[in-house]
């Protein structure tokens, strides 16, 4: 029986892409590797988080400093982003269900409560839980899992990403994919989530046949 939602952060519930994408080109010329042009913006929707990494050039002993720097300059933007267009409604609607509902994601703790506070949106997630490394979300699920005394069955995760699908099938939960974020629909349907949907209404439809 399905216990708990667990929310990817940015571009699931943050409407971060623009702010991301701005402070990545910014970055650019400190680390080393190529901006992205608006007009390149749409294809780098349909690549998948790896292949965006092999082709920026970025060494991948600087990621980490880069993603540290990334957050960091975020966090200067974060009182100005918004949740995206009908998330916070979903949101309310299972939390009134009774759902525990959370966040696992790579940004930083802090960035996230501020947001939440900032939107209001705080009493509806009873933890969040972050990863510093980019593909080390399935680790972070399992310490979650382990530590809430839930198991696989009882959880399901939304993200906007393929690396959220690629950490949902390691810690062999069920996954839902979401196209209003980063990754386009059709690269997320190549990774074959458990569900794709395109509003954040689906949510409420989706999680409404697991119960």
């Amino acid at each position: 029986m399905l216990k708990a939602i667990i929310f990817d952060f940015d571009g699931t519930v943050a409407d971060t892409f623009d702010t991301i994408v701005a402070i990545s080109n910014r970055l650019a010329l400190e680390f080393g590797y190529k901006q992205a042009a608006p007009e390149e913006i749409e294809q780098i929707r349909n690549l998948s988080s790896r292949e965006i990494i092999r082709q920026s050039g970025v060494s991948i002993f600087k990621l980490p400093f880069i993603l540290r720097k990334l957050k960091n300059e975020l966090n200067n933007e974060i009182s100005r982003l918004n949740p995206l267009s009908g998330i916070d409604e979903a949101l309310s609607e299972l939390k009134r269900q009774g759902y525990r509902l959370g966040i696992i994601t790579s940004n930083n703790r802090e960035n996230v409560m501020l947001f939440l506070e900032k939107n209001k949106l705080q009493e509806l997630f009873e933890f969040i839980y972050s990863g510093a490394n980019i593909f080390g979300k399935s680790r972070v699920i399992n310490r979650f899992l382990k530590q809430a005394n839930l198991t696989p069955q009882e959880v399901i995760y939304v993200g906007d990403e393929t690396r959220d699908i690629e950490a949902a099938k390691r810690s062999q939960i069920k996954m839902i994919a979401v196209s209003w974020g980063f990754n386009s629909k059709t690269v997320l349907a190549e990774h074959n989530p458990d569900f794709l949907i395109h509003h954040p209404k689906e949510l409420i439809q989706v999680i409404s046949t697991l119960r």
